[in-house]
């Protein structure tokens, strides 16, 4: 019986119009939202936390088969370089079996 499958996603995305942390902070707020309402994702800042301008995403969803979770962390990876406030620096993806994960 299959347990299901994780997709991965860290992203590096650089904000040029930041001015401040206070701003920042605001359209990182409004990006994780977007993404957990539209995409089902659960999303954490994990890194650049005070600079201005730069932001890592890490980001999970969860799928029956690995296709399922691939295809959803392209629609969030679309979703994100669609963005006009952001520019995508780099991104890696991986798709873990639940029992793979665990171990």
């Amino acid at each position: 019986m299959g347990a299901g499958f994780v997709g991965i996603l860290t992203v590096d995305l650089h904000l040029p119009e930041a001015a401040s942390l206070k701003q920042k902070r605001r359209e990182v707020l409004r990006v994780k939202q977007g993404l957990a309402r539209h995409c089902g994702a659960s999303v954490a800042e994990v890194d650049h936390h005070d600079l201005w301008q730069r932001c890592r995403l890490s980001l999970a969803v969860v799928a029956r088969d690995a296709g399922e979770a691939a295809g959803m962390l392209e629609q969030v990876s679309r979703r994100l370089e669609s963005d006009r406030e952001w520019q995508v620096l780099g991104e890696e993806r991986e798709v873990l079996e639940v029992g793979e994960a665990m171990a």
